[in-house]
């Protein structure tokens, strides 16, 4: 359903140009699991075939990038998790969406294997990366407050996701 919606958002950004464009450049991103299908299979290159149009991926590390990149032209059409975009648009982007999945939550908070970290209220005093304005920042907040806990009970780290990911690793949140 996705690839047709894309697909299908593809073709009408085409028409506005009134031919396809010789390249269409699209995001991928870790946060979006359909980019990645939809990239390792070859579905947009396959479309797209028959009008000689080449398809570009650019890699996301997380909305507020996709968001920049749709900003500065890099890209034709990205992804980014829902609180991003209407946040963008709120801030006056001139971002259309022409596709929005409902109840993606994708999201979680980890810990390390050998953490102490039990449970939500074990958090406070405690470091957290999360991309700033993005799904998983909102998330995380919501999780605080199901246990009484507000956003300065803890430290919140504004790292995208793949960073985010790393300092875990390293033991930095």
């Amino acid at each position: 359903m996705l690839l047709a919606v894309l697909t299908s958002g593809l073709a009408t950004m085409a028409t506005a140009y009134a031919a396809t464009p010789p390249e269409i450049r699209v995001d991928y991103a870790y946060y979006s699991p359909e980019s990645l299908v939809i990239k390792r299979y070859g579905w947009l290159e396959d479309e797209f075939k028959p009008d000689h149009a080449q398809i570009k991926w650019v890699l996301s590390l997380g909305s507020n990038r996709a968001l920049e990149y749709l900003n500065s032209g890099a890209i034709d059409i990205g992804s980014t998790a829902g609180l991003a975009a209407v946040l963008g648009k709120a801030n006056g982007n001139p971002i259309r969406a022409v596709y929005i999945f409902s109840r993606p939550e994708w999201t979680a908070l980890v810990v390390r294997k050998d953490s102490p970290i039990k449970t939500l209220a074990d958090l406070k005093g405690k470091k957290i990366a999360a991309t700033k304005g993005t799904d998983p920042f909102l998330f995380t907040l919501r999780a605080l407050h199901t246990v009484g806990l507000t956003r300065d009970d803890v430290e919140l780290v504004n790292l995208q996701h793949p960073d985010g990911r790393t300092a875990l690793a390293n033991g930095q949140v």
